[in-house]
């Protein structure tokens, strides 16, 4: 069975932008959480998965987003990343 993704980040120096260009464009419901300095994108009715808009912190940030993939556990599929020529930024 295929495994779902099920959340995505999008990181950016400026989060209240690029969630007010989201939210102007493509009508995204996103709420700003300022305890956690993290914008939630909430799906409605019509579909879609939720996801994030944040700042990145310190660390090996590859690009500009992530997404998540939900697997029973992460272990074996550590090996199957770096057989198909996958890296693992952060180590378990």
């Amino acid at each position: 069975m295929a495994k779902p993704v099920v959340h995505f980040e999008l990181w950016s120096k400026n989060p209240q932008q690029v969630s007010d260009f989201y939210r102007n464009v493509f009508e995204w419901n996103i709420q700003h959480i300022p305890e956690m300095d993290y914008h939630l994108i909430t799906p409605d009715e019509s579909g879609g998965i939720g996801g994030g808009i944040m700042t990145p912190k310190e660390g090996p940030w590859p690009g500009n987003m992530a997404f998540y993939i939900d697997v029973e556990d992460i272990k074996p599929y550590h090996e199957k990343i770096t057989t198909q020529g996958g890296k693992i930024l952060i180590p378990l």
